[in-house]
């Protein structure tokens, strides 16, 4: 008996629902929390946002100002309606759509924002254009590891592959003078260690989780012996790579507030977008995707019908890798002018923990890299304008973030049938 792909991967959508509590009890736990602020701590005066960054805009907006208790107060009454809608669409078993969990993290910033920036005035595109700066890179490394997992191997090493590609973009950008040379060498870094990973976690049958830390540490200290050896003797020709200049798109880039963030970007930002789409398109709508699908899914049956798993899962590890390394050139070849030790510092595994809040989705797992970068801009943003949260607080915020989306925010989520699973052909 044949079974084909589709089989395959359809198997998962005829599991019986579970009914899960998780996102509606997180729900309410926030919204008690967050009641919390105004009521024992009020704040005085008004929060203004500004929405235009400079006066020559082509549309100008005026600045919101709202006061900050009230609205707080606001926001939470739709929190405690949006975590009661979400209770009822649990009772009823029904599936708790994106949009309600996106809705109500809105509102808790909206007037988290609001209360914290009382008296002062918080620039939402520097804001905004800073949170996508910070997740750029992470959403890269996220989509390698959608990729990666989807295929049947759990891609650890994503920190080293940014890391990889970071240095290779620094060192080849600088050599040759080309940023675009130092973003494909960023691209062959992150294919070489994916390869690495894929070699002993497909061939030799060795655990994926312990060759991904391994490769992390190796990278990480191969990169810091090549920095103080070779870098550091040779900053000017060998670590001061070229950056990508900003490109406005016309007519977009003057949209108030998102247009400038979105569309006054490098080639990178651009290349991610790009991306994003290619990976969900291919994943879910061409014979690539299913085929990935199915063999992450259920090896053995995609075997049966055909497809080679072995090579399968390699050339999507190279194409992970690759991806990813483009994560690591947005360090060196955009945000920083020269390359410095670990300078990535973790966000491999902030973006393994969006792909597990996005459910192994490269749309949901993009959202969740965006939130975890704008929980990093925040601390910055807000111990400028003198937020009364304390700074070590902020420090932690973006863990503190990554730790309840994943373990809150997630509800009921189920990886890859066979990510992890080595094949061993019978």
């Amino acid at each position: 008996m044949t079974v084909s792909a589709e089989a395959v991967v359809s198997d998962e959508q005829r599991r019986v629902a579970i009914t899960s509590w998780k996102t509606p009890i997180i729900f309410g736990l926030f919204t008690v929390l967050f009641a919390l602020l105004p009521l024992l701590a009020p704040r005085d005066g008004a929060s203004t946002f500004r929405l235009v960054r400079s006066a020559d805009a082509a549309i100008q907006l005026p600045e919101l100002v709202l006061p900050a208790n009230a609205t707080a107060w606001v926001c939470v009454v739709l929190m405690a309606a949006t975590t009661l809608l979400a209770v009822m669409w649990t009772r009823a078993q029904r599936r708790l759509p994106l949009w309600l969990t996106v809705i109500y993290v809105v509102i808790l910033l909206v007037g988290f924002l609001a209360w914290t920036s009382a008296g002062g005035t918080l620039p939402m595109i520097g804001l905004l254009g800073g949170a996508l700066a910070l997740a750029t890179p992470l959403i890269f490394g996220a989509l390698g590891g959608v990729i990666g997992e989807r295929v049947g191997v759990v891609n650890i090493a994503i920190e080293a592959q940014l890391l990889a590609g970071a240095f290779m973009a620094a060192l080849v950008g600088s050599a040759t003078g080309s940023p675009w040379i130092g973003l494909i060498a960023a691209m062959v870094a992150g294919v070489l260690v994916s390869l690495v990973l894929a070699v002993f976690a497909i061939t030799y049958y060795v655990n994926q989780v312990i060759v991904g830390v391994v490769l992390n540490v190796l990278v990480a200290g191969l990169t810091t012996f090549l920095y103080r050896q070779v870098l550091n003797a040779n900053p000017e020709t060998l670590n001061s790579p070229p950056l990508f200049p900003v490109i406005s798109i016309p007519v977009l880039s003057e949209i108030p507030v998102l247009g400038p963030v979105l569309f006054r970007q490098t080639i990178i930002v651009y290349l991610m977008y790009i991306t994003v789409f290619l990976v969900w398109f291919g994943l879910y709508r061409t014979r690539w995707g299913l085929r990935l699908r199915a063999v992450g899914e259920h090896p053995q049956a995609a075997d049966t019908v055909g497809i080679k798993v072995a090579p399968t899962r390699y050339w999507n590890m190279m194409l992970a890798g690759a991806i990813a390394g483009m994560g690591g050139a947005f360090y060196t070849l955009v945000t920083n002018p020269q390359f410095g030790r670990e300078m990535t510092a973790g966000a491999g595994y902030i973006a393994l923990a969006a792909v597990i809040f996005g459910k192994w989705d490269p749309v949901r797992a993009t959202l969740a890299a965006l939130l975890f970068g704008f929980a990093t801009n925040l601390q910055g943003v807000l111990s400028v304008i003198g937020s009364p949260v304390p700074s070590q607080f902020m420090l932690m915020l973006p863990y503190v973030v990554t730790i309840f989306a994943v373990a809150g925010l997630v509800g009921r989520s189920r990886p890859p049938a066979a990510s992890g699973e080595p094949y061993i052909k019978s």
